[in-house]
């Protein structure tokens, strides 16, 4: 498909990698990140990254998704998924 293929093209998988990695150093103590996905590979990057209880506490049980009245005004709406997380506090030792 052609959202596959931009995918591949762009690194995006790559991108949203490295944003996972990266985000606990840059976020505060109790930071929230917060992700919509438009593809079952980018949320299940994001599903596993927030799994790290170590570093994720996940806001809610599954993803927020879409109404069926926000579907029908806005169609492409049907395949977004919202997952958010707040960060965990860091240990005091710094690490």
């Amino acid at each position: 498909t052609f959202q596959a293929l931009r995918i591949a093209v762009n690194g995006e998988l790559d991108q949203l990698g490295a944003l996972l990695d990266q985000a606990p150093a840059v976020l505060t103590d109790t930071g929230v990140l917060a992700i919509i996905s438009f593809h079952s590979l980018e949320d299940r990057m994001v599903k596993r990254a927030f799994q790290n209880r170590a570093v994720w506490a996940p806001m809610t049980k599954k993803p927020l998704q879409a109404s069926e009245g926000e579907e029908s005004a806005n169609p492409r709406a049907r395949s977004a998924k919202l997952r958010a997380a707040q960060r965990v506090a860091a240990p005091e030792d710094g690490t």
